[in-house]
């Protein structure tokens, strides 16, 4: 295919090279300039470029290598947004938690956030540069009703609209910016499937029977005034943080609310038993297409080719084989601490993604 998603796509994070790792550390301690810091964060954005191109990807990421966390970096730029410790739900098998968006003023777009990234991004490739930032929902799904302020939205109505206002301002200066492939990361579809997340938002004053179709259509609002010819597509997950997860169960619940989105692709997690089966794909619009996700992030053991063949048969029963494509379940460093698995079995499961794409579709 010549339109994003392609046959062969990613998620977007990348593990963190070492170089990097410690010139962060520097930049903490007081070692380093803010200047020196982006001069070494190029130069490791520009390497992982050079190997996503040479293993055949189309679409190219920076790989997140400018964050820390892959919404926060994001979100603490929006007026009326502020950073706090993680209530909940949690992810297992470490002590330390992810940071939320909380709202305690009116959310504004004030300025553009991380179009020079973007921008240094495109400079870099001569194929489709694509940048990804948090959906909408990731502001609200962590804490919830309790995490916005009742001063400054008595209302929750006017949070959504005043929310939807402004990512339309964000994408603007993305598609000003020439950024043709964008994708909204949202968790909160895949969280939702999880009956202990469902008891979580109903704990902190929202329904989460109705939660869905609120998501997607503060989606639909700020998608409005897209250009032609600007791709975007959501990818959820159920959690991905140091190879840890929050949330299991199967999209049943929540597919026809997360299809109504209008996004022209959707990633979705099939890489465990935690997804469920593909049964829900039968609620997928005529037009849209879904990104299979079948090649684990979270450990380092390569897939069977024959397996994700098989998996990509068994999804086809549901969705014709023309609107499904490939790639890895999440990314492989949503955050600086990265996954349990080694930067060359990294590329070894993106350029596994490419080979099948092409003995499948016969394209990557």
């Amino acid at each position: 295919m010549s339109t994003p998603p392609f046959r062969a796509d990613q998620v977007g994070s990348l593990l963190r090279p070492q170089e990097l790792v410690q010139a962060r550390r520097a930049f903490r301690e007081g070692r380093l300039t803010a200047q020196q810091l982006r001069h070494e964060e190029d130069i490791a954005i520009r390497a992982v470029v050079a190997r996503q191109e040479a293993i055949g990807l189309q679409s190219i990421t920076d790989g997140e290598l400018r964050r820390d966390w892959w919404h926060i970096d994001f979100l603490r730029r929006l007026e009326g947004v502020s950073i706090a410790q993680n209530p909940g739900p949690k992810f297992g098998h470490t002590e330390e938690q992810p940071p939320i968006g909380t709202v305690t003023g009116r959310v504004r777009f004030g300025q553009p956030i991380m179009i020079q990234d973007f921008e240094f991004l495109r400079s870099c490739t001569s194929r489709t540069a694509k940048f990804t930032i948090p959906s909408p929902s990731m502001l609200h799904l962590r804490g919830g009703r309790k995490a916005v302020s009742r001063e400054a939205y008595p209302d929750l109505k006017e949070f959504w609209a005043d929310l939807a206002r402004a990512y339309r301002a964000a994408i603007a200066s993305f598609a000003a910016a020439g950024c043709r492939y964008l994708q909204l990361d949202d968790v909160a579809f895949a969280y939702l499937c999880d009956e202990n997340v469902r008891a979580t938002t109903l704990a902190n004053g929202d329904d989460p029977a109705t939660l869905p179709r609120t998501y997607s259509d503060t989606i639909n609002a700020a998608l409005a005034d897209r250009p032609p010819g600007m791709a975007i597509t959501m990818h959820t997950c159920r959690g991905n943080f140091k190879s840890s997860w929050v949330a299991a169960g199967g999209y049943e619940s929540v597919a026809e609310a997360m299809f109504a989105s209008a996004v022209d692709g959707f990633f979705m997690e099939f890489d465990t038993d935690r997804a469920g089966g593909f049964e829900p794909l039968r609620f997928l619009p005529k037009g849209k297409k879904v990104v299979l996700g079948l090649v684990t992030t979270k450990i380092g053991t390569i897939e069977s080719k024959d397996e994700i063949k098989r998996r990509i048969d068994a999804a086809a029963k549901f969705v014709p084989l023309e609107d499904l494509c490939l790639s890895p379940q999440c990314g492989f460093s949503s955050t600086h601490h990265g996954n349990a698995l080694s930067e060359e079995e990294q590329w070894r499961k993106l350029g596994l993604v490419v080979e099948v794409a092409r003995e499948v579709w016969g394209t990557a």
